[in-house]
């Protein structure tokens, strides 16, 4: 990326100590830096008038353009990919990729992904469930005389999610198979854990989530990405069900998850979306917590310390 980016710091706390970033690319399409070590989420590369396939008889048309293409990424180790839907890894990227491209995602969306009845099927994609974990090591990282002893790393693990509202909505889903099952993540940056981020995916605000605090037992989470926009798409029981959070959910998970700093995407890129960014910024300020909210504009980025 050779165009100049926009960086913003902690609202409070910033040090000039920053050595990790967030980059805003559109929807929920980000890249996660630390020590060289680079994770590209949810790849969507499609330009504004581009359509998506979300489902049986269901489109979506992208209004937004990616805040940079897919080509002029800088070298990435891995995709980090919440569920397998359109808006989340899109044609550009499924037909542009290696097949030895490492990708982590949900059992269901590695299968789809690996199928021997593709053409040419990914060979190199982790699947994990809620709570399970896998760790990068990352080896490619600058080491100095401080640190050369130690291996940096990432554990990454799998949170949950439901893309579907509960009830007879989802027991038919469940049966037709039309929304894919969704991740969300719990990303631990350090030699020990020195930075913890965790990722919504594509969820409601379910009473399934309710375990992340428990599973946490009173660790601090540093950062949170958080998928809104309040996804509204036909249904064959409802004229229209919402599939992902709104503004009043997205404060209901921030309460929930209770994350020093909390950085909205995924909320205007599509015609699906119609919860817009300011509700939740109305959300936000009645609630008294503007500064532990980061807006990233696309072509963005937030600087972090990673101790």
């Amino acid at each position: 990326m050779s165009q100049k980016v926009n960086v913003l710091t902690h609202p409070i706390n910033s040090t000039s100590e920053e050595n990790a970033s967030v980059f805003f690319i559109g929807t929920a399409t980000t890249v996660l830096e630390w020590r060289g070590f680079r994770i590209l989420t949810d790849p969507n590369f499609l330009h504004a008038g581009d359509h998506v396939h979300l489902g049986p008889g269901v489109t979506s048309q992208r209004r937004t353009n990616p805040a940079v293409e897919l080509d002029k990424l800088p070298h990435l180790n891995c995709i980090l990919l919440s569920h397998y839907h359109e808006d989340h890894f899109d044609r550009i990227v499924e037909d542009s990729l290696n097949r030895n491209f490492p990708i982590i995602t949900t059992p269901h969306a590695k299968g789809c992904l690996t199928s021997s009845s593709r053409s040419e099927p990914f060979k190199s994609v982790y699947a994990l469930d809620f709570f399970e974990s896998m760790l990068l090591e990352c080896r490619n990282s600058g080491k100095t005389e401080k640190d050369e002893s130690r291996t940096s790393a990432i554990k990454v693990t799998g949170m949950p999610g439901k893309h579907i509202p509960p009830g007879p909505i989802s027991k038919l889903n469940d049966f037709l198979n039309a929304v894919p099952p969704t991740n969300g993540w719990l990303l631990e940056l350090g030699w020990v854990t020195g930075y913890r981020i965790y990722i919504s995916g594509d969820t409601l605000f379910v009473d399934e989530l309710q375990e992340i605090p428990k599973w946490l037992e009173g660790k601090q989470v540093d950062l949170m990405l958080i998928h809104l926009g309040g996804t509204t798409i036909p249904s064959a029981l409802a004229p229209l069900v919402m599939v992902t959070m709104d503004a009043k959910q997205g404060l209901q998970l921030i309460r929930l998850v209770n994350p020093d700093i909390t950085i909205p995407i995924h909320y205007d890129d599509y015609d699906v979306f119609l919860s817009p960014l300011s509700d939740f910024m109305k959300e936000i300020e009645h609630a008294g917590l503007q500064n532990r909210v980061v807006y990233l504009n696309r072509g963005e980025q937030y600087q972090f310390t990673v101790q």
